[in-house]
């Protein structure tokens, strides 16, 4: 019997498998992989947790009982919005703004499509809205943009929405005014007459309330609207599915609340009130777990891409800072919800395949398989070609080893299927058609790295290249090729790399208040005061409320992080900076803030972008608040032979490459061990991954245990 204690599970539910990485209290790790079960998403990471616990030999339910923190990270809010299965929304706003709801943000009609899409704006259509125009009522009530009530709220008229929407069958009502985040008055009066109306029609505990300007106090109308929309809309759906997964693993003896990844890399509990903040928690877990790498090795520069069943992501960190995208574009909705920076693709190993009837070219995804019925080879029903059937008729999947052998793959059911639905449509050999699909999704990865190198200005010699995901071992070497990294580099946990980093995260909330603040470059010390004075304000009234928030959901001394986004004056988009100074005591502590945000801005953007004479801008500050948890512990090993032991040398097998087909020896990626060196052809396996080395290269194993590709 095993004598491990657990200590922290990472849980990463994507479209196609579920993730899990448990962690033990000396360090060590085990990765457990299921499909992901979208009606009771419980059921699949409770087949996944069970496959990491046989790895370990440790009793199911002892690793619930050890485990003290618990993390979850995946997309069941964005599918919530893609399915568009929420709650009947209604919204009571300003009147003269009611149909700002349906005519959104401009972008937005361009958000999701491909560049020959964009191209031809006549057939773009304004993403489905939340919520009925019906469901939408004006009330007369004005906050200028000085935060000066010019009109009070007529309250019968709140009353009279109220009324309707009850009569419509309203699920959650949400309160948008203009300008609510300078002063809240009339959208807290608001509320108190709706919470009163609701009560009167016994509805008081099952429609819930939203107030605006309590989710998202910042400026940009538009998206803190989309915000309250989405909290409402899909939250409480959401916040179901988790406390139904909560329920699960405490019934298996765990003993605290489950925690969530927050969209700009913490945690929180599931009871977070602003649970759309959790948006994107899969592939933020990501990001996080290479910050904790850069960390932990010094490898400060880094793009990180994660390649899965659904989709193709990328991120980049430099000289260690995680850039914050304040208003990202997320389910084609505009909204304020700071998100690590993130590109996306829809390009990933269950991507469906097919053949343009036009062009007679292969085209690869946006839509995916799924888990449900997932790939063809995986005979669950799938019907339709993906990227994994033509893996699998190449030789590069083991189809005896997938999930370590608990799925058989039908290598003559991918066959068929590719032959029917692309090479014989448009007469080429099978294996060469195969190849060729596995080649454009390699070209359109490595399209998305430059793209974002070339967007952020990164010189990508001065970075490593991370590669992780379920399927990104297997293509690595394809999308890097061609393109001059510092190191190339994969995981053995690659599979659960998302899951490890959810492990990497403190407990963290994030707040932020809109100001109005203009520093001239000439701007005197009287003035600079004064400007101190709003900066000082503003923190201090939002670590009063972080402090309050977090210490209900955790326990631990609290860490408080002042934030501060600058621009130039006349820029369009700020930069966000972590402020070295709690409080500003007088004109040269601002100086000092406003140097090192330009150091930043220099090192993100060149120095030759700086613009001192055009002064400074400061439309937002923000309070991160941080309790520390537990974390992996990462040690480094002694390197060892370069010739792997005689145990990790499994067999060979051919694999279809570049025309041919070729031998490949074939290991156990588990036995790898620190220096050890694989030269290529060679397929690296593992129960939830498999790594691809090509002739003329070769992987190395370094004292960390990481895999660098030669």
């Amino acid at each position: 019997m095993s004598t491990r204690k657990p200590l922290v599970l990472g849980i990463d539910a994507g479209g196609t498998m579920t993730d899990t990485f448990i962690v033990d209290e000396s360090g060590g790790f085990v990765v457990g992989k299921a499909a992901t079960t979208p009606a009771d998403e419980s059921i699949g990471l409770i087949e996944a947790a069970q496959d990491a616990s046989d790895y370990w030999d440790v009793p199911f339910d002892d690793t619930f009982r050890e485990l003290e923190v618990t993390l979850y990270s995946g997309t069941t809010m964005l599918n919530t919005l893609l399915q568009r299965r929420g709650k009947r929304l209604g919204l009571i706003t300003t009147r003269g703004i009611e149909d700002d709801v349906l005519m959104g943000r401009g972008v937005q009609t361009w958000a999701g499509y491909s560049y020959s899409d964009r191209i031809h704006a006549v057939t773009h259509v304004h993403p489905q809205p939340l919520l009925q125009r019906r469901m939408v009522f004006g009330v007369t009530e004005r906050v200028d943009a000085a935060g000066e009530t010019v009109i009070p709220l007529y309250e019968d008229e709140v009353r009279d929405a109220v009324e309707v929407l009850v009569g419509d069958e309203a699920e959650a009502i949400v309160i948008h005014f203009l300008f609510s985040f300078l002063n809240q008055e009339n959208e807290k009066r608001a509320e108190q007459i709706v919470l009163e109306e609701l009560e009167r029609h016994g509805l008081r505990d099952s429609v819930p309330v939203y107030v605006g300007s309590e989710l998202r106090p910042v400026i940009r109308e538009n998206s803190r609207l989309n915000a309250a929309l989405i909290e409402a809309y899909a939250a409480g759906w959401v916040r179901g599915q988790l406390q139904n997964i909560e329920s699960a693993i405490q019934t298996r003896g765990f003993r605290y609340p489950l925690q969530t990844v927050l969209a700009y890399g913490g945690l929180c509990n599931i009871r977070h009130p602003r649970l759309h903040e959790t948006f994107i928690s899969g592939p933020v877990g990501g990001v996080m777990g290479a910050r904790y790498v850069s960390q932990l090795t010094g490898m400060k520069n880094i793009i990180v891409t994660d390649l899965g069943g659904t989709s193709f992501d990328i991120a980049s960190i430099t000289d260690g800072y995680v850039p914050v995208e304040p208003e990202p574009t997320l389910a084609r909705f505009k909204l304020n919800l700071p998100t690590i920076a993130m590109e996306s693709i829809g390009n990933g190993c269950g991507s469906l395949v097919k053949v343009d009837p036009v062009t007679r070219k292969f085209q690869i995804g946006p839509e995916s398989a799924g888990s449900d019925p997932g790939p063809v080879c995986f005979g669950r029903g799938g019907e339709q070609v993906t990227v994994t059937d033509c893996n699998l008729v190449l030789g590069y999947l083991n189809p005896d080893y997938f999930l370590g052998g608990k799925v058989r793959l039908d290598v003559e059911g991918a066959e068929r299927a590719v032959r029917e639905q692309l090479t014989d449509v448009i007469g080429i050999d099978l294996h060469e058609g195969a190849e060729a699909v596995l080649r454009l999704m390699e070209r359109e990865a490595q399209a998305a790295i430059r793209s974002l190198a070339s967007t952020r200005g990164l010189d990508t010699s001065d970075y490593y290249l991370f590669g992780y995901g379920g399927a990104g071992p297997m293509h690595l070497a394809g999308y890097s090729a061609g393109m001059d990294f510092s190191g190339v580099i994969t995981f053995p946990f690659a599979a659960a790399f998302s899951a490890f980093g959810c492990t990497t995260a403190d407990y963290q909330h994030r707040y932020a208040r809109t100001v109005a603040l203009a520093i001239p470059n000439d701007a005197s010390d009287a003035a600079k005061a004064d400007v101190c004075a709003a900066i000082n304000s503003s923190w201090a009234e939002m670590e009063i409320q972080a402090k309050e928030e977090l210490l209900r959901e955790v326990e631990g001394e609290v860490r408080f992080t002042p934030l501060a986004m600058i621009r130039y004056g006349g820029q369009l988009s700020d930069l966000e900076h972590v402020s070295r100074f709690s409080r500003l005591e007088g004109p040269r502590d601002l100086e000092g803030l406003i140097d090192d945000w330009e150091d930043l801005y220099a090192r993100i953007n060149s120095r030759v972008a700086k613009y001192e004479k055009a002064g400074y801008q400061i439309f937002e500050l923000g309070m991160l608040v941080t309790v520390e948890k537990v974390k992996p512990r990462q040690v480094p090993h002694e390197l060892g032979s370069p010739e792997p032991a005689a145990d990790a040398r499994k067999s060979s097998r051919r694999m279809y490459y570049r025309g041919e087909w070729v031998d490949a020896s074939t290991w156990e990626m588990d036995l790898i061990q620190p220096g050890n060196r694989i030269p290529g052809p060679a397929i690296i396996e593992h129960p939830a991954t498999t790594l691809i080395v090509p002739p003329q290269q070769s992987v190395e194993s370094d004292e960390w245990g990481f895999l660098w590709l030669k």
